[in-house]
């Protein structure tokens, strides 16, 4: 029980990661700012999103 409660403080204290999840929420919202304000860009942006989900699906399978 004391290695579970160990590992989970290691892992909460962990900020590696939070960098990158910051500038893809970043770039998240601006591309949603970007669709709202040009409307032709919007394809564009649904796009590259599908193809961004895919490439994560597939690098998740494996």
């Amino acid at each position: 029980m004391k290695q579970l409660q160990l590992f989970v403080l290691r892992l909460i204290a962990n900020k590696r990661g939070q960098d990158l999840i910051e500038y893809a929420l970043m770039a998240g919202f601006v591309a949603v700012a970007a669709g709202a304000i040009m409307p032709g860009v919007s394809d564009s942006i649904s796009t590259i999103f599908s193809k961004v989900g895919s490439v994560m699906t597939a690098a998740a399978a494996s």
